[in-house]
């Protein structure tokens, strides 16, 4: 598998684990849908830090998996040392023989080339393969990302200057990225998730993980106030019962390529 360059978002891992488990624990239900079989050769696309890929491999499959994130990569090899991890972009992946399956949960909304993402994912099954992966829709963490911006708003930064680091496609959006690449599609839905988020600073920790691209628009000595404020914008629809959630929306699709390539 080529190698190429790292994912410029700045991931900590370790937080990752300790603090966004369930990221990993909502990924049980796409696994069933991949419906994993002994022997097969499996590429998990944007394993993190390896709990799928581990899982799979524990089931019998041939598995490896890839990452944008160095700090993603050497934390999964740390874990799961008996796993075959490499850090690779997946607009850019490049496989030596092709897999029965291409997995992934939580992680086509980092990818916003989705059309190369989505080419080459094809190239890499073999005829007849199956493209199995849930990730934010349209509407995913929408108020999170309202509050964020109206906490940064305040304290001088441009909203024309925020970053736009995701990828929220509608169904049908998505339906026809997949239907360029080739596949056939025989599932794909949107579904709401609201998403519990662990501890009281859950939010807080929530920002610092997977929002760093708007923090770093903060001075530094400013972005604990920037993610309080936030959360105080947020708290009227997202602090329910004690607790914080996440507004998530989330697409889940299982695509096959052709066991026969169109002639022509």
């Amino acid at each position: 598998m080529s190698a190429n360059p790292p994912s410029p978002h700045g991931w900590d891992a370790w937080s990752y684990d300790a603090r966004m488990s369930v990221v990993t624990r909502l990924g049980a239900g796409v696994l069933d849908l991949l419906e994993p079989q002994p022997g097969e050769r499996i590429l998990d696309l944007g394993c993190g830090t390896g709990h799928h890929a581990a899982q799979l491999a524990d089931a019998g499959c041939d598995v490896e998996g890839v990452d944008a994130s160095e700090s993603m990569i050497a934390r999964a090899r740390a874990l799961y040392p008996a796993v075959r991890f490499h850090v690779a972009r997946a607009e850019a992946l490049v496989v030596e023989r092709p897999f029965d399956a291409v997995f992934s949960n939580a992680a086509l909304h980092w990818m916003p080339a989705a059309d190369l993402v989505a080419a080459r994912v094809f190239a890499a099954l073999r005829p007849g393969g199956r493209f199995v992966g849930e990730f934010g829709a349209k509407g995913n963490v929408a108020r999170l990302r309202a509050a964020l911006t109206s906490a940064l708003v305040e304290i001088g930064v441009p909203e024309a200057a925020l970053p736009s680091p995701w990828y929220f496609p509608s169904p049908a959006e998505y339906a026809s990225v997949l239907e360029r690449a080739g596949f056939e599609i025989e599932l794909l839905h949107c579904f709401p998730r609201p998403t519990p988020l662990e501890g009281e600073d859950g939010l807080a920790e929530w920002y610092r993980i997977f929002a760093g691209d708007f923090l770093a628009l903060a001075p530094p000595n400013a972005r604990a106030a920037v993610t309080k404020r936030a959360a105080a914008l947020a708290a009227s629809s997202q602090w329910i019962d004690g607790r914080w959630i996440a507004d998530y929306h989330r697409l889940r699709f299982r695509a096959f390529r052709p066991a026969t390539d169109p002639v022509g």
